[in-house]
């Protein structure tokens, strides 16, 4: 099992290491810091799993998604993130991830996710499968946020960041007139009224 790390904190990549280390005939092919990093090392380096942390400094690892498919269309990626399933999960997968796991959980749990997703399973909690289906038939009322599509997600989560228009458009590389755009979606979307809402929000539900 050849596994790809991309996390921007070095103490959870070398902690990756020491736990890809206990599996016979596992490696880590490569790793990355910057998403900048993560990019090049896919065009060079051939692995089974990629396992890719959701905030990847000013970069979104779900953001990422669609440039990795373009290199690597068929690597499986699992999502790693301190931030809680019911929050993120789905976001990643309707991206492209396969799988979705907390930092916080066992080795020998994160050891059976990587290996769950490198086979071409998804790995979600139950929770979260329940709430996809619910989504599915109709039977679950949406939070705010998961109305919002991915994009719009991510500059949400800046804006709950303190992040003004400008420094969303540097960040995301496009217009402040189209960071104007998503923001106006995403107030009509969620019937916030304020950058006040949206952050308050966020704090409650622990999305930042």
């Amino acid at each position: 099992m050849r596994v790809l790390i991309a996390d921007d904190h070095a103490v959870v990549r070398r902690g990756l290491q020491q736990i890809i280390a206990t599996r016979n005939a596992w490696k880590v092919a490569g790793e990355a810091a910057t998403a900048d990093e993560l990019l090049a090392l896919l065009a060079q380096v051939a692995a089974d799993v990629l396992v890719l942390d959701v905030s990847m400094g000013d970069r979104s690892g779900i953001d990422l998604l669609p440039s990795i498919r373009a290199i690597r269309p068929n690597l499986p990626v699992l999502m790693l993130s301190m931030y809680a399933e019911e929050h993120y999960a789905i976001h990643a997968l309707r991206a492209g991830a396969q799988g979705y796991i907390q930092k916080d959980r066992p080795p020998e749990e994160i050891l059976t996710a990587i290996e769950r997703v490198a086979s071409g399973r998804t790995q979600v909690s139950e929770a979260v499968m329940e709430q996809m289906a619910a989504t599915i038939s109709g039977a679950h009322s949406e939070r705010p946020h998961e109305l919002l599509s991915r994009r719009e997600f991510q500059v949400f989560q800046l804006i709950a960041l303190g992040r003004s228009v400008s420094e969303i458009a540097e960040i995301l590389k496009v217009s402040v007139k189209t960071v104007s755009t998503y923001r106006s979606r995403i107030i009509e979307k969620t019937g916030f009224r304020t950058n006040a809402d949206m952050i308050a929000y966020a704090v409650r539900n622990g999305l930042t």
